[in-house]
């Protein structure tokens, strides 16, 4: 056993995190800690790390045993070398490693002698070429991937037994994610992490660690497991206090019969009614789920933008965007995907006017109303309430034509009461995205340009986030490395494949990986642009309605069709069969024009129902 959490609670103000939590980490073990914003998973995963202390219950941890964290922050304002940066995970004796090896005094030997340090030397290479880093390299300098990767080698160049990571994801773009997501499911050692990354949760967890309303519950299942039995326990749960509410309502209608009661109770009866309405104020409600809501506004125009062979660079640098030529139509769910610093802001900013290429053109359609969603949120001012930050002070808001009361909007958020009153500053950072989606949200929009907005969200808001853009009416631009959301949202992707060139694949992430797409730096996007032409924006609405869950009498329909089908092939069957006999063309004319007409009819409403079929199983309704 690695780490032991014996009785542990932990509380933030008057807010409970964990009561009397108790569980283990055993060697090679892959936990996901899982649940709700503001349920406090950043707190206990410092809590275990060391950098916090329970308040009641006790952290025992195995002698000798190494753990490293990797925090949610990247470095900030690190001024460091690559080099020392790494080497400094391993302490005081981490800045004598690279002293020595940027000035390989006598001094720092006699030091390294004497810390017994020359082991370590390799081990700070082997981590950097293990990663793909070069020491020489100023942190500061790097990208948000790149950033990841050097606080990643900081924790492991220590060798740890238990390597904890909270939203490890967060920052990187995709191919960032896929490395960092093949790099851990070959690590050794054991693994904690939250993650709101649903694919790389499936991939490399073996136990869920579930933490709902301060208690801690082990799932020893794969990701998708633990999904369907938390729903269970939740019935479960919501089954027993409807039963304990009835039978607490009918002691309180008891105790208030009047005279008749006080003459006939029991005392005993009474005390049992106290103890049962101690219960009821003990208990801790989860979370409601957000009833997340957009004015898509007025209808913009048919055509949103429309790019030809645009070509756009920032002065003295190569182009970020090349011979282009692009429709963005109304309606149209496009996902931006490349590496991080590829150009997908550019190129956001050029299908919204405001950029103008160098080359090319860029044509705008008529009644834009933009809401942006920008993944530093720094449209919230952290000093302010999340009241303050969405409604600018006053007490409604304007939702669709309507008036509502601040409250109420935000109560739909999640944010009531003392929450609604709290600086944003305060708030976790999945909260701070949901104060944010409440602020964009309260204007009209028909175009959402949304900037890797599932940071930090936990899976109930993540899928409501999902069907609001399906139902969505207008337009939306999405930036985000999450290959789940990119699947379950967009019609089409716009990928930065190199040197500037930009190629249209329909469908979401993994229809992009199956249709041959890439990354990779070089002419092949070029290539590919010149042999294949764009999707057209058909092609792109039915990838984007097949997203859509069919409603209750498509799905009969699409549960009926199977029996129409058999039906019809028997049907066809005998008449084909009545067809093949010989005497069959012996018969009146009028007789065999009828029975050949019936068979053409038939095999015209099998085809109609297989077709039928297969739009309702891709959804399309």
């Amino acid at each position: 056993m690695l780490l032991l959490l014996d009785g542990v609670s932990l509380r933030y103000g008057t807010q409970v995190l964990a009561e009397k939590v108790s569980a283990k980490i055993e060697r090679g073990d892959r936990i996901c800690l899982a649940g709700r914003n503001g349920e406090g998973k950043s707190s206990l995963l410092r809590l275990i790390a060391g950098q916090a202390d329970p308040d009641e219950g006790e952290v025992v941890r195995a002698s000798g045993m190494v753990m490293a964290m990797l925090e949610q922050a990247l470095p900030s304002g690190c001024n460091e070398s690559v080099y020392a940066y790494v080497a400094g995970g391993l302490g005081e004796i981490g800045a004598v490693l690279a002293g020595y090896r940027d000035n390989p005094t006598a001094e720092l030997q006699a030091q390294l002698e004497a810390a017994q340090g020359w082991g370590l030397l390799p081990r700070v290479s082997g981590v950097l070429d293990r990663l793909g880093l070069d020491g020489d390299g100023r942190v500061e300098a790097l990208s948000g991937g790149w950033q990841r990767r050097a606080a990643l080698a900081r924790a492991l160049v220590t060798e740890p037994d238990l390597l904890i990571l909270d939203e490890p994801t967060n920052h990187l773009d995709i191919a960032a994610v896929e490395w960092l997501e093949d790099f851990l499911a070959d690590y050794r050692g054991a693994l904690l992490f939250v993650s709101h990354d649903r694919a790389l949760a499936r991939r490399l967890s073996r136990t869920v660690w579930d933490l709902d309303r301060g208690h801690l519950r082990a799932f020893r299942c794969q990701f998708e497991r633990y999904q369907e039995e938390k729903e269970k326990l939740l019935e479960e749960e919501a089954r027993t206090e409807a039963l304990f509410d009835r039978k607490l309502a009918r002691e309180e209608a008891w105790i208030r019969q009047g005279i008749k009661a006080r003459r006939t109770r029991n005392e005993g009866r009474v005390r049992a009614l106290q103890g049962l309405r101690r219960q009821r104020e003990a208990r801790r409600r989860q979370q409601g789920i957000a009833r997340i809501s957009v004015d898509s506004g007025e209808r913009s125009g048919k055509l949103v933008a429309e790019l030809t062979d645009a070509t756009f660079a920032y002065p003295g640098e190569k182009p970020l965007i090349r011979d282009l030529s692009f429709s963005l139509m109304r309606g149209d769910k496009i996902g931006l995907i490349g590496p991080n610093g590829a150009g997908k802001s550019t190129l956001i900013r050029l299908l919204l006017g405001d950029l103008q290429p160098q080359c090319g053109r860029v044509r705008l359609g008529t009644k834009q109303q933009i809401a942006y969603f920008d993944q530093h949120r720094d449209q919230l001012n952290p000093d302010l309430t999340v009241l303050d930050n969405v409604t600018g002070g006053r007490d409604s808001v304007l939702v669709g034509g309507k008036s509502r009361h601040a409250m109420s909007y935000l109560s739909d958020f999640l944010f009531s009461g003392a929450k609604a009153r709290a600086r944003v500053g305060a708030l976790s950072g999945g909260e701070r995205n949901r104060a944010l989606l409440a602020k964009l949200f309260s204007l009209p929009a028909n175009i959402l340009v949304l900037d890797e907005p599932t940071n930090d969200l936990d899976a109930e808001t993540l899928e409501l986030l999902e069907k609001l853009l399906l139902d969505f009416s207008g337009t939306v631009l999405l930036v985000s490395h999450d290959r789940a959301f990119l699947d379950n949202v967009v019609g089409a992707c716009l990928a930065f494949e190199g040197n500037g060139y930009i190629r249209e694949y329909v469908g979401g992430y993994n229809d992009f990986i199956r249709q041959g797409g890439s990354f990779a730096a070089g002419t092949k996007a070029e290539k590919i642009t010149e042999t294949t032409p764009s999707p057209k924006p058909a092609d792109r609405a039915k990838s984007r309605d097949q997203k859509k869950k069919l409603g209750y009498k498509l799905q009969r329909e699409l549960d009926s069709l199977p029996e129409l089908i058999e039906g019809l092939e028997e049907a066809i069957g005998a008449l084909q069969a009545e067809v093949a006999d010989p005497a069959f063309f012996r018969q009146q004319p009028s007789l065999v024009q009828g029975r050949l007409g019936l068979l053409t009819e038939k095999q015209a409403q099998l085809e109609a129902a297989f077709e039928r079929w297969s739009e309702l199983e891709g959804g399309t309704g």
